[in-house]
């Protein structure tokens, strides 16, 4: 009996030790909290983290929202204005990652490695975005808290933003106010 113990105990650890960095993303309608995969995304999620650790995420937009397909933010400031970007980071599309219910990833324009700062988390299940023969869009984790979150931002209106030239852009701003980085005991860094 002994030898199955140690065993269920060393798979919990391995389990344990696999888990990501956490992310706090505290907005006007809740809080979210998404744990990264750096196994699977190590330049998607080093490049999510740079703009967590140097606060640029603060007070900013979710910029774009569609019911049952996305919410996608991390670009404009309140006013609707672009933030400054770091280098593009290459596409890891091809991880193993999809894009299902509460995953969040890298939005980028066709060029399948142009990603920069913005993020969109998944509010279906959106398999066309996985790629195949094309590079897809890259999954780099999941929000493992806030859930209730999503589906109250998924009932804000939308409506065309011509300061933002854009369609499905919510119509009351839901903002990123603070992204912080958690550490093992939920402390922030």
């Amino acid at each position: 009996m002994k030898p199955f113990i140690l065993l269920i105990a060393g798979l919990l650890a391995a389990t344990t030790a696999l888990a990501g960095p956490r992310v706090e993303l505290v907005t006007n309608m809740g809080t979210l909290e998404v744990e990264l995969n750096e196994e699977a995304a190590p330049a998607s999620v080093a490049n999510f983290l740079r703009y967590v650790d140097d606060g640029s995420y603060n007070n900013s937009l979710f910029h774009r929202l569609i019911p049952g397909f996305v919410v996608q933010g991390g670009g404009f400031n309140t006013d609707h204005e672009p933030l400054p970007t770091h280098a593009p980071v290459i596409n890891e599309s091809g991880n193993g990652l999809s894009n299902l219910t509460g995953t969040i990833a890298m939005a980028r324009t066709q060029d399948p490695d142009s990603a920069t700062r913005q993020f969109y988390i998944n509010l279906g299940d959106n398999l066309a975005l996985d790629g195949g023969r094309k590079a897809g869009y890259t999954v780099f984790g999941k929000v493992i808290d806030g859930e209730q979150v999503l589906q109250q931002m998924a009932r804000v209106p939308t409506g065309m933003n011509l300061k933002l030239r854009a369609r499905d852009v919510p119509e009351q701003n839901i903002i990123l106010q603070q992204v912080r980085r958690l550490d093992d005991g939920g402390a922030t860094h």
